[in-house]
């Protein structure tokens, strides 16, 4: 997947993926990953998801990656929130209180700054990513985070005989495949179906599984 494509998307508006109110399921299973207050947490192609808004709201120091300046200037100008910006390395930072979006690409964050995390939270960033780019992006996530560091992955499951992605299918399979050789990994809860409203009824799907993971990187 190329980059121009997600910035073609930011820039046309085309971002039926933002969900305006937050994912339910982050609020009802991020407590089973029993991080203390202050732990950082890294927020992988975040867009200008309110989740991250919820997770400083628990204390946590926040950090999203973000291919779209467009995407963390909305953020930030949405939530009321102020912000300074400076250039670290390859990312042009958006930094606020608590709440930090880097904008560039996720393959340059370095090893050294990924083992400052607690703590991550994949909500789009695995589904976003067809299959040749996927095992790349876990291995350059968790080859660089701390042992013990915990996160709460979110996977769609469906039959990509009827749709192509993104987003893309992901099975307990190909999760177990992707991290297991990294981290421990428990399956909290599973849901089927799709909302009416779902835009991706338009697109031919009528059903899907939805899966939440705690990944705990050994």
């Amino acid at each position: 997947m190329k980059q121009d494509f997600w910035l073609e998307r930011w820039e046309h508006k085309q971002i039926g993926f933002h969900q305006p109110t937050g994912h339910p399921w982050l609020r009802e299973h991020w407590p089973q990953l029993s991080l203390v207050a202050a732990s950082r947490v890294l927020v992988p192609l975040c867009g200008k998801s309110q989740d991250m808004l919820w997770l400083a709201e628990q204390g946590h120091r926040v950090t999203g990656i973000e291919l779209s300046e467009i995407a963390a200037r909305e953020f930030f100008d949405e939530a009321g929130l102020t912000y300074r910006r400076e250039r670290h390395g390859a990312f042009d930072c958006f930094i606020g209180n608590d709440i930090e979006i880097r904008v560039g690409d996720f393959f340059d964050l370095p090893s050294a700054e990924l083992v400052r995390f607690e703590g991550f939270y994949d909500r789009a960033a695995l589904i976003a990513l067809p299959d040749d780019m996927r095992r790349a992006y876990v291995d350059h996530l968790m080859s660089g985070l701390r042992r013990g560091a915990t996160g709460l992955l979110i996977t769609f499951d469906y039959d990509p005989a009827v749709m192509n992605g993104p987003p893309f299918n992901v099975d307990d399979e190909d999760v177990g495949a992707l991290y297991g050789r990294y981290a421990h990994v428990d399956l909290l809860a599973e849901r089927r179906g799709l909302p009416e409203s779902d835009h991706l009824r338009d697109r031919g799907l009528t059903d899907a599984r939805d899966g939440i993971y705690r990944i705990v990187r050994r």
